[in-house]
């Protein structure tokens, strides 16, 4: 850990809290807690895994196929809905926070970020969560209810990166990103988002009219099922997105071609 003047950072004593109480196949584990001479001294001795997913897509000759896809992301969602079973919310969902062994069994990382939450819910650091959802622009700021919601969406940026073999919302700012959310779902309003133009800082901001969702035209070859499951994790309003076991469920996973056992996954390593 980085030397602290005042102690071990919160944010360390906190991810090293939840590790502690997570034990799920497809949530990387925290063996042990090793304590050197001085406070800096302390490691944390992690499961192996031999690869993030950003490094492999980057490296590897040729993309995951389809089947390998569904193996990867439903393990994703296996660990997502483990945590919300759990009260623990991830925030950072990424590809980067996504390590897979040589056996092919994909882990989500990287709790530096993650909150234990219950009833009543507490405020939270807005400004946490990557660029590949909405974190600011009123779109998911200070919003209990979205919290989780915004994890779901981020399994949807993760499952059409694999599909596509790049992010699927690149944006380089939060202004950009809003718009490129825009181009991509179409405009939200109050049809669509009841309670959308109450939102925090909403009135601050002017979007660009698009009516349109062109995520069909996005992934034109993707099957009308990988389709719905997709517009069920972007929907904006977030009761009516999708849930970890909603999409476990989904008749996508279901359909040909069927999910690669998690062994024959393919590591270029």
């Amino acid at each position: 850990m980085d030397k602290e003047k005042d102690g071990i950072p919160i944010s360390s004593l906190r991810e090293i809290t939840l590790l502690l109480r997570l034990r799920h196949p497809n949530i990387v584990e925290l063996k042990e807690v090793v304590v050197g001479n001085h406070l800096e001294s302390i490691f944390l001795v992690m499961g192996y895994c031999e690869q993030d997913l950003a490094s492999l897509l980057e490296n590897m000759p040729t993309p995951f196929s389809e089947a390998q896809v569904k193996c990867i992301v439903l393990q994703v969602l296996r660990g997502l809905q483990y945590l919300h079973r759990n009260f623990i919310i991830h925030r950072d969902l990424k590809v980067s926070n996504l390590l897979m062994t040589d056996k092919g069994c994909v882990k989500t990382a990287d709790f530096g970020l993650a909150r234990a939450y219950g009833v009543p819910v507490k405020p939270m650091t807005p400004k946490v969560v990557t660029l590949c959802v909405p974190r600011a622009g009123g779109v998911s700021r200070g919003l209990a209810a979205v919290r989780s919601a915004v994890l779901r969406r981020a399994v949807g940026c993760i499952l059409a990166e694999l599909l596509a073999h790049k992010p699927l919302l690149p944006g380089t700012s939060e202004i950009h990103q809003i718009d490129l959310i825009v181009q991509l779902l179409g405009t939200p309003s109050e049809n669509i988002w009841p309670g959308f133009s109450k939102l925090p800082l909403v009135g601050q901001y002017s979007l660009r009219k698009q009516p349109y969702n062109n995520l069909k035209h996005k992934f034109p070859w993707l099957s009308e099922a990988g389709l719905r499951l997709l517009h069920f994790l972007f929907m904006y309003d977030p009761k009516k997105r999708a849930t970890a076991g909603d999409c476990l469920e989904s008749s996508y996973f279901k359909e040909k071609p069927l999910r690669e056992c998690p062994g024959f996954l393919r590591l270029e390593l």
